[in-house]
């Protein structure tokens, strides 16, 4: 019987036999965990479950779920909550109810214990479903200032797209200000508050992938609060009217309406500030023109080309005069006050050189289209997206101090360096929540010690890093309670900073660590991530599971500490950790050079002599960890 004579029935049976094929060859189907508090039964969000064969790590979400991949579930799925006992699983025989995780008060940090959040936290840090339920498209905000008044009245063109059919969303605005009204296709919207939170309803079903546009208007009396003020009016020593904002932490729903969060960034924005026509104001962007209004006030237009998160939005608005530069392509804009015009034009020639630094070890500057600006303000700095302000007073250091005490910070303005780090850390690679705000703060003050070593050597850069070390405290965990209006420990700054000059020492190659650090930068440009997506992203390209690495240093308060004995005719070592999968080398300089050990929780040993305590030596300036000797 030939085929050609039964083609149909032939076909059939192919195609049965491939069918056969690729569902015995296709990978399993993802499966999804829910993580249970299994005291209050509450969603736990943060946990980190990952296959060490696999070396990857997912993280729970707001609503206490982890996909993990169908492959993964051939063997052990390990769980780790803070707070909670340690949790393995078998991956081929997950149950389908919830996975109860228990808490332990002796594993929990005494610091974070004690924290106390109400539902206004709730409302402002968690992704809640009226947040989730959209994407942002972009902002078009107008704001008029009543300089005498401490005054503004605005309004948003809020454009979003629905990912879900909804009828509500979530915006914030803090509730000293007035909801003017918020149009929808020319028709008030109906809205309700609930502490800064603003809840907008729509009188009909939003179908997801709609386009939506809406427009709110607001006016009032913003509060000066916080660090920096929040936003403040102030006057320059003249008594010109000089007035800023400065929002990281306290919100920018301080004085504008906007999804006040941080996963969520619109695409692009377009601001218009109307001043008084004597002032200047300068913001985020390209500057688009100057228009006189005819009433005494001036507009200033900005277009930000780039995602934007919502506290690097800026007002800075005074008395200013510009000067301006280039590297390449790149414009390079500067504005001060008059009266400081020569001490700008020495202190800001620092930039050039620091952005050269910054461009060879983490890409090509990350907002060209908006160039690059700093502005003098009258508080010390902050990181806002292409227009960086400034209030070092012109000198090097920190305030003029040795920030790091070891007499390398005076040989540069630490705020020009730190505040302009973060344009690739903090702007350009940004914490999808302030628990993970160390993504942010430990990757721009190991900026620093880049730049240090970029220009004046590693020597002087281990040094300058190791200063940081007495300004760690180790009381809290670094990655602090997720979904919640809550800022970490300071040690997201100087521990993170050291914890990234051990993964370096770790990798031990800087023919790998530096394109590691550069490809990093360029894979999560314009991304809001995780911890966990840097533990990938580090996992995949080092073939290795670090991931006990960066639950030891980052979801641990204590540092690793490596116990010591020496005997005699041997020394023994080991590592005393909470995490007991903590693996990492460490270096030991003895009188015939440097050995690297491989410490585990097991005792091990290798053969010393007798003299040995007295003249080997834990490089703690590469590994920053604590030394127990017997």
């Amino acid at each position: 019987m030939k085929c050609s004579h039964f083609y149909p029935i032939c076909l059939v049976l192919v195609l049965i036999m491939n069918l056969f094929l690729w569902l015995s060859c296709s990978p399993p189907a993802d499966v999804v965990l829910q993580l249970q508090d299994a005291r209050s039964g509450n969603p736990v969000e943060g946990a980190l479950v990952w296959a060490p064969s696999e070396r990857m790590t997912f993280r729970s979400d707001v609503n206490g779920r982890v996909k993990v991949p169908g492959i993964y579930t051939d063997g052990i799925l390990k769980i780790r909550a803070k707070n909670c006992w340690p949790l393995e699983i078998n991956g081929a025989a997950l149950p389908d109810v919830p996975l109860q995780l228990v808490y332990d008060e002796s594993l929990a940090n005494p610091a974070e214990a004690a924290l106390v959040f109400t539902r206004g936290d709730t409302l402002r840090g968690a992704y809640g479903p009226y947040r989730a339920n959209n994407d942002l498209i972009s902002y078009d905000l107008t704001v008029r200032l009543d300089v005498a008044e401490k005054y503004l009245v605005g309004n948003n063109v809020i454009t979003f797209k629905m990912l879900q059919d909804g009828r509500r969303i979530q915006l914030d605005l803090f509730d000293n200000m007035a909801v003017d009204s918020i149009l929808y296709q020319g028709k008030p919207l109906a809205y309700t508050r609930d502490f800064n939170a603003v809840f907008v309803d729509f009188p009909e079903m939003l179908p997801a992938g709609k386009a939506v546009e809406i427009d709110f208007h607001y006016s009032g009396h913003p509060r000066e609060t916080g660090r920096f003020g929040g936003i403040a009016f102030k006057e320059d020593s003249l008594g010109n009217p000089w007035i800023y904002t400065a929002c990281q932490g306290i919100g920018a729903s301080l004085w504008w309406p906007n999804k006040d969060q941080k996963p969520d960034e619109p695409d692009s924005m377009r601001m218009r500030v109307i001043v008084p026509a004597g002032l200047t104001d300068v913001s985020n962007g390209r500057f688009l023109g100057r228009s006189e209004l005819g009433d005494g006030y001036a507009a200033y237009d900005w277009k930000i080309h780039y995602p934007i998160n919502n506290y690097s939005v800026s007002l800075n608005i005074g008395k200013y005069v510009h000067f301006a530069d280039s590297l390449g392509d790149l414009s390079l804009d500067y504005y001060v006050l008059p009266y400081h015009l020569e001490a700008a034009r020495r202190q800001f020639s620092q930039a050039k050189p620091m952005l050269e630094c910054f461009e060879k070890y983490f890409g090509p500057y990350p907002f060209p289209k908006d160039g690059y600006k700093l502005i003098e303000v009258p508080y010390s700095g902050m990181e806002h997206q292409s227009a960086v302000t400034y209030g070092n007073l012109f000198r090097n250091g920190y305030l003029g101090r040795d920030w790091t005490g070891v007499g390398i910070s005076t040989q540069f303005d630490f705020i020009i360096v730190h505040e302009s780090g973060h344009e690739w850390f903090g702007n350009s690679v940004t914490a999808n929540d302030d628990s993970d705000a160390w993504l942010q703060e430990g990757w721009c003050t190991y900026t620093e010690a880049v730049y240090v070593e970029c220009r004046f050597g590693y020597e002087d850069a281990l040094a300058y890093l190791n200063g940081y070390q007495s300004k760690v405290r180790n009381r809290a965990p670094v990655i602090g309670p997720p979904g919640v209006n809550h800022w970490p420990t300071g040690d997201i700054y100087f521990k993170g900073a050291l914890f990234l000059n051990t993964l370096r020492s770790v990798v031990n190659d800087d023919a790998v660590w530096w394109p590691l650090v550069y490809d990093y930068a360029e894979h999560f440009k314009y991304r809001n991530i995780f911890t966990s997506d840097m533990i990938n992203f580090f996992n995949r390209r080092l073939e290795r599971d670090l991931t006990p690495l960066f639950l030891q240093y980052l979801y641990r308060a204590e540092l690793p500490v490596l116990e010591l004995d020496f005997r005699e005719d041997a020394l023994a070592y080991r590592w005393d950790c909470a995490v007991t999968e903590f693996d990492m080398p460490v270096e030991i300089r003895t009188p015939q050079g440097v050995k690297r050990l491989h410490p585990r929780s097991e005792w091990q040993t290798i053969p010393a002599d007798s003299t040995a305590q007295d003249n080997w030596e834990v490089a703690t300036e590469r590994f920053f960890l604590e030394v127990a000797e017997k």
